[in-house]
């Protein structure tokens, strides 16, 4: 499975890069807002600033929500860097523009998807992902880690290749579960993949390691 982070802080991605375990990053308009970054021109340089960072794919969204401003954004954040992968809504011109892009060479993400209809929709139209958003189904009682299963049994019934990519992950067990359930990828907070690392009984037994080792020195 490979892991993303969900976020637009470089110290952030630096961090997550330098682990060793990161495949790609995602972003929105509200990350980055959340860190400052206003302003088409500011937005672009940051998307190149991230993909100088990381060695796989970026996520970078659209604002637009109408077939011909979607492909008008798509093409230029598509052209910033190799490792763009354009974020397209999931809504009716946007399965337009996907199909669009699928048929350019240029690779999509299909953004805000809550149902296995819209999954199926997507990708058929040709998405190279499509983002599953589990923590906000969770957030209305709804399971959405069921929907990721749901999800993997369609695209392996038709053999998609479309990726899976799960998103609005909250925590570590979120990622866990993903990983049972066969998604291809899932973006998350820094902290909920740093959240893997810890296990009380790794604490512990590395303590008594160390005190065992000064008795002998």
């Amino acid at each position: 499975m490979k892991f993303f982070i969900d976020t637009a802080n470089l110290a952030q991605i630096k961090e997550a890069q330098e682990l060793g375990i990161l495949d790609g990053v995602t972003t929105n308009p509200s990350l980055m807002a959340k860190e400052g970054i206003t302003g088409t021109n500011n937005i672009l340089k940051h998307y190149v600033a991230i993909c100088n960072i990381v060695d796989g794919d970026v996520s970078a969204e659209v604002i637009a929500t109408d077939f011909e401003g979607m492909v008008r954004e798509g093409e230029i954040l598509a052209d910033l860097h190799p490792q763009i992968v354009v974020k397209i809504p999931m809504i009716k011109d946007g399965i337009k523009a996907i199909k669009y892009f699928s048929d350019h060479g240029i690779r999509t993400n299909c953004t805000l998807v809550f149902s296995v209809g819209q999954a199926l929709l997507a990708a058929k139209a040709g998405a190279s992902y499509v983002s599953p958003f589990i923590g906000r189904l969770d957030d209305i009682s709804t399971d959405g880690l069921n929907l990721i299963d749901e999800i993997r049994t369609v695209y392996d019934n038709y053999g998609y290749e479309t990726e899976i990519l799960a998103a609005s992950v909250r925590h570590t067990m979120h990622i866990v579960e993903c990983a049972k359930l066969g998604a291809d990828v899932i973006t998350a907070p820094l902290s909920a993949i740093l959240g893997l690392l810890k296990h009380p009984l790794t604490d512990s037994g590395l303590a008594q390691f160390l005190a065992d080792y000064k008795k002998g020195n």
